[in-house]
């Protein structure tokens, strides 16, 4: 009998097994195109105890009770098909552990619907790409504490491992693990953004190559930017086409996909009332991305003037670093601060330095400035925005005339820098005493009675604008 099951044998699902495999468990594997299966086990399995099992009932009978069996399989429909499959082959108090990136209120339905049949779910966010589910992954598992248990000696073996830890912790109830997936992604969305918008000003202000680029990339790589994300952005402005022996970024079409994490991220901090600018933008310029032709006819219908400056190299470097930083620091503020609203609306009960923690290996958003990140959230708890730290002040306020000279610059250049510009108008947003909103309030009273309250007295008033 093995000890945990899997289903799912893309190259994810596939790198799971084997890492759990290689930390000295049993695993029994299924997959819906058995071929996949038999492929697998001719050409990645070698000493590591996995079986295969081509049907359904004959996978589930092969595990040891209360049976656990992890889920890789595409988010949506496929997840509840697969659910269907087991269940006639199941007892209570077996466990299905989800490892996709399904959304939040998905895995909430799952949990109560199998909480009635006596079947413990797990709703697991997983971050690290085929390499993190191979050498060590971050995880992300919500549900029940129970549920939790069962799995966790296995989980803390197979994540990934740092000084602070294995990166992998009980993040809360509920869908709290596939909630904090998904901030995750929406996180990584406008990282990966900023670094674009950065690598585009270096390009087509300076006029630098991809190898040059790669150069600074790298350089800041060793610094306070030292990150996953800045790491790979350094090997790919180096790396040649084999065919053509040109930079392979500067073949790549500017048309840049999404798989709904990032968009569903959006749509929850809006439902919650919280402020993702950066995160929003992000989603925004993918979206924009994709209208190439459009793009390219009105480009050629725009003649764009250029400034006439000075340009200085040297300075405008060290602004990109500083703006770049700025802005992770304000995406990552974003983050935490849906992550914790989320807790408190749907009773997650997470904690923010755990998920800080967790997120310093094997994650796509592993960075230097998570540490950072932690030691603010340690000074206060409550400070759910990371904002209200003098430490948190002094580091953006040394950045913000960077990030000012950047924009500027940018727009000077006819260049869009949506996460850069959001990113900086969030923070001067939060440090402006009087926002014109009340303009705002008074335009809702006057065409729809809407009503507004006053700063002088206290009650709700409205106003015959336009008394005869």
């Amino acid at each position: 009998m093995n000890e945990i099951g899997l289903i799912g044998l893309a190259v994810m699902g596939q790198n799971l097994a084997l890492n759990i495999a290689r930390k000295g468990y049993s695993v029994s594997v299924f997959n819906r195109t058995p071929e996949k299966a038999q492929e697998f086990m001719q050409n990645k399995v070698k000493d590591e105890q996995i079986k295969p099992y081509y049907d359904i009932k004959s996978f589930v009978e092969s595990l040891k009770r209360p049976r656990k069996i992890i889920l890789m399989v595409k988010a949506g429909k496929p997840v509840d098909d697969v659910i269907q499959e087991l269940l006639p082959y199941l007892d209570k108090g077996d466990l299905i552990i989800d490892g996709g990136n399904s959304y939040f209120k998905d895995t909430s339905r799952r949990i109560k619907e199998l909480e009635e049949k006596g079947i413990l779910y797990l709703g697991m966010g997983v971050s690290g790409g085929e390499a993190g589910a191979l050498h060590g992954p971050s995880l992300m598992p919500g549900g029940t504490q129970d549920a939790y248990e069962m799995v966790k000696d296995v989980l803390l073996k197979i994540a990934a491992q740092t000084e602070a830890g294995p990166c992998c912790t009980y993040v809360g109830n509920d869908s709290a693990g596939h909630f904090v997936k998904m901030v995750h992604n929406g996180i990584e969305y406008a990282i990966m953004q900023a670094i674009a918008e950065v690598y585009d000003v270096l390009r087509k202000v300076l006029k630098l190559s991809p190898e040059e680029i790669g150069e600074i990339f790298e350089k800041w790589n060793n610094g306070e930017l030292n990150s996953f994300l800045m790491e790979i952005s350094y090997k790919i402005m180096k790396y040649k086409d084999k065919e053509t022996g040109k930079y392979l970024v500067d073949l790549i079409l500017d048309e840049a996909e999404q798989k709904g994490t990032g968009k569903w991220t959006s749509q929850t901090s809006l439902d919650l009332g919280i402020p993702t600018p950066s995160l929003n933008l992000a989603v925004e310029a993918r979206s924009l991305s994709f209208f190439k032709e459009e793009r390219v006819q009105l480009a050629k219908r725009v003649t764009k003037i250029y400034p006439e400056i000075d340009i200085d190299k040297e300075k405008i470097i060290k602004d990109l670093e500083n703006a770049l930083l700025f802005s992770v620091f304000a995406s990552f503020s974003q983050g935490l601060w849906v992550i914790s609203e989320a807790s408190k609306v749907f009773e997650y009960n997470i904690d923010l330095s755990e998920v800080l923690r967790i997120w310093k290996g094997g994650c796509i958003i592993r960075a230097k400035i998570l540490d950072f990140l932690r030691d603010i959230i340690k000074e206060n708890k409550e400070n759910v925005n990371l904002l209200n730290s003098e430490k948190a002040l002094s580091f953006l306020m040394d950045k913000i005339d960077s990030i000012k000279y950047i924009t500027n610059l940018a727009k000077d250049f006819y260049l869009p820098t949506l996460v850069l510009n959001s990113s900086l108008d969030y923070f001067l947003s939060m440090i402006e005493e009087n926002l014109p909103a009340n303009l705002i309030q008074a335009q809702r009273d006057f065409f729809g009675a809407h009503t507004y309250r006053r700063i002088d007295k206290e009650g709700i008033f409205h106003t015959e604008w336009e008394a005869e």
